[in-house]
């Protein structure tokens, strides 16, 4: 009995000697956790952006100064047609933004087929590409939020913040108001722009007056979004936006010669009064309305985001502000796309 009794506490000596070599510390075990579920609490954030021919200039600006403003996991998804694909690709594969995370996503220009009213004042408004904001979840599938950006803009703050914007609940989208800026609103009297619904809508047009919208409600832009996926897609914004697009086909209630073009206004009125807004300094706009008239360097410093809408593009001439934008320009490789300046 006593040799079996001294034999069991030989057994249990070896086995506690065993688990004190072999057992991971509790507090490596830990560490391991933590970076683990720090590696995938950092959230991936997806910006859409277009790449129209004659236009890629502004596509490259804008992904190089998100990229370059930000230590944030971004995923860029930028839009193409076929024809347009490869030029993007090359140019970002074969200059320093080859370290970005992208996926080039082909549209379908069928989709749009009897959905747009053929408009000849102003054809640019027509490109297919400017409705790919109207197909988000077809194209963005494994995300819940979503960064739409238009591709006349440039980044000067950090993405991450832009993001981090709160949607109401039961809102499938955050804008900027077109009269949230006290200080643009002097320029905007001054080049005739406009920023209430009438500038956008025919209120001639009895399908307009039924909408019970006073046509003296500010606009909005929706050349930068967040947008909530679930909501998007449970609330059938595409349909809905298609719906409009379908009827100014039969009725014409707008047009490019107002305001904001065709891709505006289908937006105003679908979303009317369930959107979330947008901090106004992360969309500082109207820098491409008029060749002349500029903001001061202090307040445009202080922006997070520029936006050259309007006629008067960055990457052309005559146009304002230049030298911010081309601050994040990167030439093609190719050659085939250059900037028009006045001693080009």
């Amino acid at each position: 009995v006593n040799q079996i009794l001294l034999l069991l506490l030989i057994l249990t000596v070896c086995a506690i000697l065993y688990n004190k070599v072999h057992q991971v510390p509790s507090s490596l075990k830990n560490e391991t956790v933590d970076l683990e579920s720090r590696e995938e609490m950092e959230e991936e954030i997806p910006v859409v952006v277009c790449a129209a021919a004659g236009r890629m200039g502004g596509a490259v600006a804008a992904i190089s100064s998100i990229y370059s403003n930000t230590e944030a996991n971004v995923l860029f998804y930028i839009v193409g047609l076929k024809t347009t694909i490869p030029h993007i690709r090359k140019w970002i594969e074969n200059s320093k933004l080859k370290e970005i995370k992208f996926k080039v996503v082909e549209f379908n220009p069928m989709v749009l087929k009897g959905k747009i009213r053929q408009d000849a004042s102003r054809p640019e408004l027509l490109q297919p590409l400017n409705f790919v904001r109207f197909y988000l979840p077809l194209l963005i599938q494994k995300h819940e939020k979503v960064i739409y950006l238009d591709d006349d803009i440039i980044v000067q703050g950090d993405i991450q913040e832009l993001y981090d914007t709160k949607l109401a609940p039961g809102h499938a989208a955050a804008f900027s108001d077109d009269c949230d800026l006290p200080s643009t609103h002097e320029m905007v009297r001054s080049v005739g722009m406009q920023n209430t619904y009438m500038g956008f809508l025919d209120y001639r047009k009895q399908a307009i007056r039924d909408l019970g919208i006073s046509p003296s409600t500010c606009s909005f832009n929706p050349g930068v979004i967040v947008a909530n996926m679930t909501e998007w897609k449970r609330q059938r914004i595409t349909k809905q936006l298609e719906k409009w697009m379908q009827r100014n086909v039969e009725e014409n209630l707008y047009s490019s010669t107002l305001g904001g073009g065709v891709a505006t206004s289908p937006m105003l009125i679908v979303f009317h009064g369930k959107y979330s807004a947008i901090n106004p300094m992360w969309h500082i706009r109207h820098l491409g309305w008029s060749p002349d008239t500029r903001y001061s360097e202090h307040f445009l410093q202080e922006a997070k985001l520029l936006h050259w809408n309007g006629r008067y593009k960055p990457w052309d001439y005559p146009s304002v502000h230049t030298d911010l934008w081309e601050n994040w320009f990167i030439p093609d490789p190719s050659g085939k796309f250059k900037l028009t300046r006045p001693d080009s």
